[in-house]
C-alpha cells in the first residue's frame, strides 16, 4: 500500500490542524493505521493508531485529549485532527500502515513521505 500525507503547516501555540493519509490500493481497511512524528534530532515517536474498522483508538500520553484519530475506509485515508497545539508538538508527521494495533515504529510496514507540522509560540 503506498501513503501519502498532507494537511500540514504553520500554526500558532493553541490553534489546529488536521492531517490527512490518502492510502493507495484495496485493502486499506485490512490494517490498523497509525501516525508517528520525528522533530529534528529525535527519535520517531508514536502519536496515535485506529483499527481496521475504526472501533477502537490509541493515542501517546503527550496528546491524550488534544489529538484525534479517525478513519473513512470508503475513502481510503485516515485523519489526525490536532488540537490545542504546542511548540513541542513541531516535527515531521508521518502516516503507516500495520497488520496489528501497535506503538512499536518496527511494526509498521509502509509508511508515508511525512507532511512538516510547525508551532509557533
Amino acid at each position: 500500500v503506498q501513503l501519502q500525507a498532507s494537511g500540514g503547516g504553520l500554526v500558532q501555540a493553541g490553534g489546529s490542524l488536521r492531517l490527512s493519509c490518502a492510502a493507495s490500493g484495496r485493502t486499506f481497511s485490512s490494517y490498523v493505521m497509525g501516525w508517528f512524528r520525528q522533530a529534528p534530532g529525535k527519535e520517531r515517536e508514536f502519536v496515535a493508531a485506529v483499527n481496521w474498522g475504526g472501533g477502537s483508538t490509541y493515542y501517546a500520553d503527550s496528546v491524550k485529549g488534544r489529538f484525534t484519530i479517525s478513519r473513512d475506509n470508503a475513502k481510503n485515508t485516515v485523519y489526525l485532527r490536532m488540537n490545542s497545539l504546542k511548540p513541542e508538538d513541531t516535527a515531521v508527521y508521518l502516516c503507516a500502515a500495520a497488520s496489528t494495533p501497535t506503538r512499536r515504529v518496527g511494526l509498521y510496514d509502509y509508511w508515508g513521505q511525512g507532511t512538516q507540522v510547525t508551532v509557533s509560540s
